[in-house]
């Protein structure tokens, strides 16, 4: 949103005589706490739901009885602001988090606006597993009436099953009727002559694309004619194919309506899916393959559209650059997590379009027995590529997919440990990714000496180390004994009679862990010199701001 926008919005916001249950006043001036501010995700989220709103504010900077701005100091920090998007999402109900959080620097002081989306239908949020709601202006446990209303809204709404009124067998495309004739006898070769026996009618009912002979918007989306589209307005029924360059500048687009079911091949030949070759450890032979496996282009199109809410109004988006592919679709991902889906291994109990998912399986689109996005991870494992990236925030799922080794010695561990587990797998990519662990990863992997170090700055344990070549990449990673260090210090100023910071950082500097970043290595070398400082090992002879340190006691 512009600054103008964000602007009008907030003076809409201010002039309500009270705050409503979809809009909530905290003056923040200096901090707030977390918990409460996730409860509060919760409670607006499904209050915005109940009320049929696309979304609710949370409003920072801002004095309750007036709405008069008092400025807000909250995480001034963007990079602390928008990390909070993934600290709601780890304890949220499928990792929901702010479509975005606006900052607006007014004449009066600041306001941070937290733009909370609508809780989907069928699914109360819960925020560390509690769900939250409002009576009033108070926060309070969503009752059990709200609950199951929310709920409900999953078996009573199905958009995709909709009859379309208006819509005849005339709106529907032959080549399209005569493509999902092939898929369906593919799909269901024993039935492949009774197929043949039925006119189209019969077979779009037998299909379940159409209801007793109706069109509904499952058909026109799969099969209607381009000019179709207009019957499910203002849903889209498009995708859009962008290729980028290096910079993110545009190259090449395409973007195909209905019929969808014809739309996924030319979209997916557009995709260029290049070689791609690397050295396997032992070999001078270079290894070529494909950047992306076919099945996981595909089934990670047919998942947007399975997936789509188009009652967002959106389009499916497949962005294509030189080293990866990345697929969004409007809604959120309603199984939850990415891990519980790869870990369980089973078929969705929900879906957002059940009539559409039910039509696209019997098509042969998707794979409603479960064990697709599984399915992709294990291909990227194969590779020794990165495992997909999920990215379920602002109301969207985005999915990217690496089309080459981002690292070698990662790709080195899969080579030389078959037994890894793929959950196990989908961690440690974390770990290369520098993506934060959960407690549960973190306890885990370190039991099984699969990594070592401390959070954030985790690195591959030395057992993994030796058995993938990674012994040097270990030790430039592994500390000293705090020992080693200090004794260095004291050896360094008896040597040379004295030595500045910046001598002490010049000697440490390199023998510190490569983890570290700067500032780290900074602190670090500082809490040395206070402990020789406070044992009586070294003094200051300098300022605090031009430090000169040199020995006390020799015979310490």
């Amino acid at each position: 949103m512009t600054h103008s926008e964000l602007e009008q919005i907030l003076q809409q916001l201010r002039s309500l005589k009270a705050e409503t249950e979809v809009v909530e006043f905290k003056e923040a001036k200096t901090d707030y706490d977390f918990s409460k501010l996730g409860k509060y995700f919760s409670a607006l989220s499904n209050e915005a739901n109940l009320k049929g709103k696309h979304y609710a504010w949370l409003v920072f900077g801002i004095e309750n009885k007036h709405h008069g701005i008092v400025n807000s100091r909250f995480r001034p920090n963007r990079k602390d602001l928008d990390s909070l998007k993934g600290e709601i999402a780890n304890k949220t109900t499928n990792r929901i988090t702010f479509i975005e959080i606006h900052e607006l620097q007014h004449t009066e002081g600041r306001v941070v606006m937290f733009q909370i989306p609508a809780a989907p239908k069928g699914f109360p949020v819960a925020f560390d597993g509690h769900y939250y709601g409002r009576d009033g202006e108070e926060l309070v446990p969503l009752n059990l009436e709200e609950i199951e209303r929310i709920r409900a809204q999953s078996i009573t709404e199905d958009w995709s099953s909709a009859i379309v009124s208006g819509a005849g067998m005339e709106d529907l495309d032959e080549e399209a009727i005569r493509v999902a004739r092939a898929n369906f006898k593919n799909k269901f070769p024993e039935k492949a002559a009774e197929v043949d026996r039925w006119d189209d009618a019969r077979f779009l009912n037998k299909v379940k694309i159409t209801i007793k002979g109706k069109i509904t918007r499952t058909a026109i989306l799969l099969l209607g004619k381009e000019e179709s589209e207009h019957f499910i307005n203002p849903a889209e029924a498009k995708i859009r194919w962008l290729l980028k360059d290096l910079n993110g500048n545009d190259k090449d687009y395409l973007i195909e309506s209905c019929p969808i079911l014809l739309a996924v091949d030319k979209i997916y030949a557009k995709i260029r899916n290049l070689k791609y070759r690397y050295i396997k450890d032992g070999t001078l032979f270079p290894e070529e393959v494909n950047q992306y496996e076919p099945y996981s282009i595909r089934e990670a199109i047919n998942n947007c559209i399975a997936h789509q809410d188009y009652t967002k109004h959106g389009r499916i988006n497949v962005v294509e650059m030189d080293d990866q592919l990345m697929f969004t679709n409007l809604g959120s991902f309603i199984p939850g997590s990415v891990e519980k889906v790869v870990k369980e291994d089973a078929p969705e109990e929900h879906y957002r379009n059940r009539f559409l998912a039910s039509a696209m399986f019997n098509l042969k689109m998707v794979d409603t027995a479960g064990g697709g996005i599984r399915k992709i991870f294990n291909f990227q494992r194969e590779r020794f590529f990165p495992m997909p990236d999920y990215d379920l925030s602002g109301g969207k799922v985005k999915v990217t997919i690496s089309g080459k080794v981002l690292d070698m010695d990662y790709a080195r561990l899969l080579a030389r440990n078959k037994d890894l587990a793929l959950e196990e797998i989908i961690m440690l990519d974390k770990v290369q990714k520098k993506q934060p662990l959960t407690a549960f990863e973190e306890k885990l992997l370190k039991s099984k000496k699969l990594i070592e170090g401390r959070k954030p700055n985790y690195y591959i344990g030395i057992k993994v180390a030796q058995k993938t070549g990674q012994k040097a990449s270990y030790s430039k990673n592994k500390a000293f004994d705090k020992g080693y260090y200090l004794d260095l210090i004291r050896k360094a100023i008896r040597e040379h009679g004295l030595l500045e910071r910046a001598d002490v950082d010049e000697l440490l500097w390199k023998k510190l862990p490569d983890w570290m970043d700067d500032k780290q290595k900074k602190n670090k070398i500082g809490n040395l010199l206070s402990e020789l400082r406070m044992k009586g090992k070294i003094r200051n002879i300098g300022s605090y701001s031009k430090s000169q340190w040199t020995i006390v006691n020799e015979n310490n």
